[in-house]
């Protein structure tokens, strides 16, 4: 399955392919963007079979040349290239700042379960200078197909509704994201 999304905000366009699998998913992405100079991101997401990332691998062509990040889940918490780190113990999930992908696996979570809001903490990249921190969201149910993302953490006070499709996947986040195609 492939998926394309365009950013709202400003110029940019992400191409991902889904490729599932009896071991997990396997989220493959290119993201080119004028932001900062124009830069290509290219982020590849291991996940089980129940959408919980296993790994997150980020490479960024930029202004300020090649960066590269790995995160990766294991059996005390996260490492980030390689690097045992404590701070993320409690990180449910990563956010990656520059695509909506991410939203899905906690929206997956909370539509399949019969609350009404999920509150997540998440290890946060910044998709400018690809550090990671920790950080919480709330996702609210709306409908269905749609949920109220409440930034509680880093960007406190962000608020977006974000649609998705039966797959939930996102179709469209407020003021940031659409599907295109």
């Amino acid at each position: 399955m492939v998926i394309f999304w365009r950013r709202i905000d400003l110029d940019g366009l992400e191409r991902m392919t889904l490729v599932a699998s009896e071991s997990g998913l396997r989220a493959v992405s290119t993201i080119i963007c004028v932001e900062d100079g124009g830069f290509k991101l290219d982020h590849t997401w291991q996940l089980t079979p129940d959408w919980r990332a296993v790994s997150l691998k980020v490479e960024r062509l930029g202004a300020n040349g090649p960066r590269h990040m790995t995160l990766e889940r294991d059996d005390d918490g996260w490492r980030v290239n390689g690097e045992r780190r404590s701070d993320l113990d409690e990180a449910d999930e990563p956010d990656l700042s520059v695509t909506p992908f991410c939203n899905s696996l906690p929206i997956r979570r909370l539509l399949s379960s019969d609350a009404e809001s999920l509150t997540v903490e998440v290890a946060y990249v910044d998709g400018k200078d690809l550090t990671v921190t920790r950080s919480r969201q709330r996702y609210d149910r709306l409908g269905p197909d749609r949920v109220r993302f409440v930034d509680l953490g880093l960007s406190a006070g962000f608020e977006a509704e974000l649609r998705v499709d039966d797959r939930m996947l996102v179709v469209s986040y407020e003021h940031l994201f659409e599907r295109v195609g």
